[in-house]
């Protein structure tokens, strides 16, 4: 488990417009981090210091939305590093590991487009890879005997 004594977790959640008009509410996570030579026991953020951090997590999740629509918002959260890029960004104010985007929630959807639709679908399909056909195995037995017959 990722949570642990004797650390602060800080949680920021944002809603963000696409460029497509589908509203999303973003939530990342994030834990502080002890120094590598750090004797102290604890490390907990002050509460300003878990403000700023939070500030800084909203804009780039902000950021992160705005920039295109729900397609390459859904591939940059599965192909990027967005957590670590996040640590860097609020490494500064306190040291934070293990910061995740956790949950994206779809608030509302545009009005439905049958272009956009079959723009999705065809573009999924001409890249994806389907894999080839398995031949159905014969083993000679009575399917529903339970093996018995």
């Amino acid at each position: 488990s990722m949570i642990q004594k004797r650390q602060t977790i800080i949680e920021a959640n944002v809603d963000v417009k696409t460029s497509d008009g589908y509203i999303v509410r973003m939530f990342c996570i994030a834990f502080t981090k002890k120094d590598k030579d750090q004797i102290k026991e604890t490390c907990y953020a002050k509460s300003a210091q878990a403000r700023g951090i939070r500030v800084k997590m909203v804009e780039y999740m902000s950021e992160l939305g705005n920039k295109g629509d729900l397609k390459t918002l859904v591939h940059t959260l599965v192909t990027a590093d967005c957590g670590k890029d996040i640590e860097k960004v609020a490494n500064p104010i306190f040291p934070i590991k293990d910061c995740y985007i956790r949950k994206v929630k779809v608030l509302k959807k545009p009005k439905f487009d049958v272009t956009a639709l079959m723009e999705w679908h065809n573009e999924d399909g001409a890249t994806a890879d389907t894999g080839k056909k398995v031949a159905p195995e014969d083993t000679g037995a009575v399917a529903s005997a339970g093996g018995r017959y």
